[in-house]
């Protein structure tokens, strides 16, 4: 098969040139553009995918206390018919463990120290249907006997309480006791029996769990709070959701865990737009140097662009012979961004290790950052458009100079040769 003249002769000037004087600065110029628009490419790969690394850890951590759905009575009253609730609930095919809980707010207190605390009473023998804290903590949770009153702390919250496994820690509900003295507070002394540590700071040093049997007494409840469900796929959790809205019976409320979190994945959403946008702008900086290089190549070709038009060239021709050029350059540039990219991202974890004992630094310290390891996630859903918005930019960038090519008078171009 014949190969079309303007591909030819595109291909021909993208890589000719290189050992002439007079043509070397162009192919500079040309090669700093596709090595632009390389390092662009791989730098959106590589950022994306760390802020979806990033994303996804938090979010696996988060997960491991929060169920993907919670469902619960209004104004953290009891559960009118927990079992039917459960019983509905587990119909929904996505639905693959329930279990109740109760949910309430309160102090801890120990000596002088007090601290505001995020009540938990869970079933033991059901936590593990849930969440994964009972596949790390399975043990410790196991110590949760109905009417011993024994609680499991975050580590972070027994660590500003200054607490171990075996001491006793006060709990005080919100809602007080009527006395002939007047409203007193009631308070439950409450006995450590371990501590977990989930890796996300919000529950590590606020959680409290115990079993619910005692929470139900502790806050004067005839039956749990609410049903806390797993589910198949965890991105289905609003739409499932939504489903059980309109199959459960009584009047209730049901929260997925995108809406209990719902400022922070916002802010991330936003921070990866804004870092898309700004790395863009990059590529498009590189792609748009093709301009200059193309300019500087029809200048130079001024004679081989009269030449071609007298042997009976079109103006579309001589354009497509310049865009084909732009766009090699425009081509290998992505492609060697992408190959790039993918190639940091995937092997991130060993990379970034020896840089760090290259310069003997530490980048993310495990006493400051919640995650002590660079974490990497490539998703097809950014590199696609990445490549696709490269491919753009550079084939926009060469239609300019490739029109000036096509309007190239040859009698002019010929005058001086």
């Amino acid at each position: 098969m014949q190969i079309p003249y303007e591909l030819a002769l595109g291909w021909r000037y993208t890589r000719a040139g290189r050992a002439t004087r007079r043509n070397g600065f162009i192919s500079f110029i040309s090669g700093v553009s596709m090595l632009g628009i390389a390092l662009g490419v791989a730098a959106l790969i590589i950022v994306l995918s760390v802020m979806n690394g990033f994303q996804k850890e938090v979010r696996d951590r988060m997960l491991s206390v929060v169920s993907h759905i919670e469902i619960f009575a209004p104004q953290g009253a009891a559960l009118p018919d927990p079992a039917r609730t459960l019983a509905e609930a587990k119909q929904n095919p996505n639905v693959v463990g329930a279990a109740p809980f109760v949910a309430a707010q309160a102090l801890l207190a120990r000596g002088e120290d007090m601290k505001g605390a995020l009540v938990r009473g869970i079933d033991p023998a059901l936590e593990g249907a849930v969440t994964d804290l009972a596949a790390t903590n399975g043990q410790v949770l196991q110590q949760l006997v109905p009417g011993e009153f024994r609680v499991v702390l975050g580590s972070e919250l027994a660590r500003m309480l200054g607490v171990r496994v075996g001491d006793v820690v006060t709990l005080i509900a919100p809602a007080g006791q009527v006395t002939p003295a007047g409203v007193v507070p009631r308070l439950k002394q409450m006995t450590v029996a371990g501590l977990f540590n989930s890796g996300h700071y919000e529950y590590d040093s606020a959680l409290v769990l115990l079993h619910h049997e005692d929470a139900q007494r502790i806050f004067r409840l005839e039956g749990p709070t609410g049903v806390r469900l797993k589910l198949k796929d965890l991105h289905q959790a609003r739409e499932v959701a939504q489903q059980l809205a309109q199959t459960l019976s009584g009047n209730l409320l049901i929260r997925d865990w995108t809406q209990q979190n719902r400022t922070w994945f916002a802010a991330v959403q936003v921070e990866k737009r804004m870092m898309f946008i700004i790395l863009t702008l990059i590529v498009a900086v590189a792609a748009f140097n093709l301009v200059s290089t193309l300019v500087m190549t029809v200048t130079d070709k001024r004679a081989d662009i009269a030449i071609l038009r007298t042997l009976g060239a079109s103006p579309k021709s001589i354009m497509g012979i310049f865009v084909v050029q732009g766009a090699m350059v425009g081509v290998i540039g992505t492609a060697v961004g992408l190959l790039l990219g993918l190639g940091i991202a995937f092997n991130i974890d060993v990379i970034v290790p020896a840089i760090e004992r290259a310069l003997h630094a530490d980048f993310l310290p495990k006493d400051i950052y919640l995650i002590s390891k660079m974490p990497s996630e490539p998703q097809s859903s950014d590199i696609v458009p990445i490549g696709v918005i490269s491919l753009v930019l550079a084939f926009v960038a060469t239609l300019y100079p490739s029109w000036r090519a096509s309007r190239v008078n040859p009698a002019e171009a010929l005058r001086y040769e």
